[in-house]
């Protein structure tokens, strides 16, 4: 890189301006509220109202800073209405993590134009909007730091995931470019690849599709990471806290794995 970058020993993001996407839930939820312990100034981008503002308001409760802007990160219009009442408050953006995504079950003759469609639109797309609208103000601050949230399933093959490991092979490949053309501006770009983590997400699945067989159909998804259980959101927090710290500042175009050993094990 042709700037030098100062940073201190240890994840600290006092005063860092972090955009979250997805921020309502999950693993964007841990990651919101652990920026914002950090000393970050989080921005979350979230598509439903009343989780965006719940998650704002738990950080403002603990004498943080966040702010709730309702947003469909699909939507390039949205996005740029959202990302500009950013940068009129702060003048610069520090940090992007686009982990706002959905999921979806099935083989390629299950999965409809539609069905694909809107994976692509809430995995790949929002991606590719969000970080556009972004980097520019990134390039003209003299750096930032860029995250993606991908997946394993950008690397190994799992049954009946073939929309959502398209999605996610998509994120990884984008997060490799965006690295390669942005590093003489100083912007590191890298991606977590995460295994099964245990999110609402996962109850709300076993609950509709196993009504009465939740327990023996979670241990079995369990056990599918060689460490026997599935990862938890704040674990995820964690990596993305290292990642998007100046800590990491000789990390760029790496794909980190945090999954219980699939990738090596299985």
């Amino acid at each position: 890189m042709k700037k030098s970058i100062k940073h201190s020993i240890g994840a600290d993001l006092e005063n860092k301006v972090a955009i979250i996407t997805g921020g309502g839930s999950g693993i964007g939820k841990s990651i919101a509220q652990l920026f914002a312990e950090k000393k970050g100034r989080v921005y979350i981008l979230e598509i439903d109202k009343k989780r965006g503002l719940a998650v704002q308001n738990e950080i403002l409760n603990n004498n943080n800073f966040g702010q709730f802007y309702h947003c469909d990160v699909s939507d390039g219009t949205s996005i740029k209405a959202a990302v500009n009442n950013v940068l009129d408050a702060e003048k610069r953006i520090d940090i992007l993590v686009n982990n706002a995504g959905i999921s979806h079950i099935g083989t390629i003759e299950q999965t409809t134009s539609s069905d694909l469609d809107r994976v692509y639109n809430a995995n790949v797309k929002s991606v590719y909007l969000t970080t556009k609208h972004v980097i520019g103000a990134m390039v003209k601050n003299g750096g930032g730091t860029i995250l993606n949230l991908a997946s394993i399933l950008a690397k190994v093959g799992v049954d009946e995931r073939f929309a959502y490991s398209m999605s996610k092979g998509a994120v990884l490949a984008m997060t490799l470019s965006i690295a390669k053309d942005y590093i003489g501006q100083n912007i590191r770009c890298n991606c977590i690849c995460p295994a099964r983590v245990h999110t609402p997400f996962v109850d709300d699945y076993l609950k509709k599709n196993y009504a009465g067989k939740e327990k023996e159909v979670f241990d079995k998804l369990s056990t599918f990471q060689p460490i026997g259980r599935m990862g938890q959101p704040d674990e995820i927090a964690q990596l993305a806290l290292f990642l998007c710290s100046d800590a990491s500042s000789f990390i760029t175009a790496a794909a980190y794995d945090i999954d219980g050993g699939v990738v090596n094990l299985r």
